[in-house]
């Protein structure tokens, strides 16, 4: 089995969870065991689901200033809790294919596996919200069709960084491809690095 086949039911089973109770407050209950790939990518659909829904609240024109600031910092931790759950994904990768015997002429690719993963996770996340655009009941037959051709070009965009995806690794296991991760370094959570942060007496 295809890497990607292993994780997409994985982001599909957090989404569809999230949605019974389609609530950002909802509590996690994740279902695989600490430690494990599976656990982090049930882990990393279930954040970018509850992050897509904070986007949606926070873009309520009749958002109470206080709450948005609320969000925002709510926002801000999750993007802080994903791209720390993206590098950890980077490094299962890492450990799985460390005694890969890296061929001579092997090169490097412009992103690191679980970047790719991470766009692949949110795919899945636009593919079912437009899925439920394209079948609303209170739209337009206009509303339909357009998100119908939407979703159309998502799911062959599925697809294609699918298969991206999965040769990205197969070379990797090869030794075709190397894999080097380098840090995000977001400065502006860095009370160090933060001007405004540092610079509070």
């Amino acid at each position: 089995m295809s890497f990607t086949s292993f994780c997409q039911p994985i982001f599909n089973e957090a989404i569809n969870r999230y949605h019974v109770t389609d609530n950002v407050d909802t509590p996690i209950e994740n279902p695989y065991p600490l430690g494990t790939i599976e656990h982090d990518l049930y882990l990393k659909a279930w954040i970018d689901t509850v992050q897509w829904h904070f986007e949606d609240i926070i873009r309520d024109p009749g958002i109470d200033p206080a709450e948005a600031l609320v969000l925002k910092r709510r926002i801000d931790k999750s993007n802080q809790d994903r791209t720390d759950l993206v590098e950890r994904i980077d490094s299962y990768f890492l450990t799985l294919y460390k005694d890969v015997a890296i061929l001579p002429d092997a090169t490097i690719n412009t992103e690191s596996p679980a970047w790719a993963i991470d766009r692949l996770c949110i795919l899945n996340l636009k593919i079912y919200h437009m899925k439920e655009q394209a079948e609303r009941p209170d739209a337009t037959e206009e509303h339909h069709s357009r998100c119908a051709q939407k979703l159309a070009v998502l799911l062959e965009q599925q697809r294609d960084l699918s298969q991206a995806i999965d040769t990205l690794l197969d070379d990797i296991k090869a030794g075709r491809k190397y894999m080097k991760v380098y840090k995000q370094m977001k400065m502006y959570n860095d009370k160090d690095t933060n001007p405004v942060l540092y610079g509070k007496k």
